[in-house]
């Protein structure tokens, strides 16, 4: 989702995605002691939405957003007009200023871009990696891994409400919560299923769907250079698997298929 993959190519939307980490990128801030057993718990849609927002809260709060008149913004909005909900679900853009290379979507919708990703990627490619990033929210792919790290990490020792209601997460809950989210993976299943929703979402959107091929080759480009650099500025933004290869040949088949011309 949960990922430019360039660590290994790991997975990237996760909450739908994962998150990088870096001196500049704010999302280990205060990381508690080691995990335990989970105790069983049952998150409600409420208890759900409550946490999803307060982890998004956090992002905005401790990163830098570029404003309404700086030129990422400007770009991002014209890029994503259009595109106001998924399934129901309302969208809102931002662009974190930061110098990691990513981007990632949260299950209630929001969908950060960093502003180095931008630089590195074309409209039609970044175009991409968002509706990649939209079919996991679509597929409640990231609901499903934001739960699974809510239970694994913050919230380990079980679920602290009142009244049925989520209780705030600490600093160092929602530290926990984002480390467990970088190291997150989507399935080899979840990822056709967002490459393909993705495709659709593009086109119907009245967006050019080659740009989910051209993310990909992009993707497989910046790969080979990062090389074996385990250490790149480069984050992770989508699953090594399938291959990238695979991903390619589908997304190009399908645009093909369709009779859809590709961007110059």
């Amino acid at each position: 989702m949960n990922k430019i993959v360039l660590k290994a190519m790991a997975a990237a939307a996760m909450l739908f995605v994962a998150m990088p980490v870096s001196a500049q990128f704010n999302l280990k801030k205060a990381v508690g002691a080691a995990s335990s057993t989970v105790k069983a718990a049952t998150l409600t849609d409420a208890q759900m939405a409550a946490y999803v927002k307060e982890y998004i809260d956090w992002m905005d709060k401790h990163n830098p957003v570029t404003p309404a008149d700086n030129p990422y913004t400007i770009r991002l909005n014209k890029l994503t007009e259009g595109l106001t909900s998924v399934e129901g679900i309302p969208l809102n853009f931002k662009v974190y200023d930061v110098i990691d290379v990513n981007a990632f979507a949260c299950a209630d919708g929001s969908v950060r871009v960093f502003s180095s990703l931008m630089d590195i990627m074309s409209d039609e490619e970044l175009l991409g990696v968002i509706g990649h990033e939209i079919g996991h929210v679509a597929h409640k792919h990231s609901k499903k891994a934001f739960r699974t790290a809510l239970l694994t990490s913050a919230l380990k020792d079980g679920i602290a409400s009142a009244n049925g209601t989520a209780a705030a997460l600490t600093d160092s809950q929602l530290g926990s919560l984002g480390e467990a989210l970088v190291n997150a993976n989507y399935s080899q299943k979840q990822e056709r299923e967002a490459d393909d929703y993705g495709y659709e979402f593009l086109k119907k959107a009245g967006k050019n769907p080659w740009s989910m091929a051209l993310s990909f080759q992009k993707l497989k480009a910046l790969q080979e250079e990062a090389g074996a650099q385990k250490n790149s500025k480069l984050n992770q933004l989508f699953s090594t698997h399938p291959d990238i290869d695979a991903r390619i040949k589908r997304m190009e088949e399908r645009a093909t298929k369709d009779g859809i011309a590709k961007p110059e």
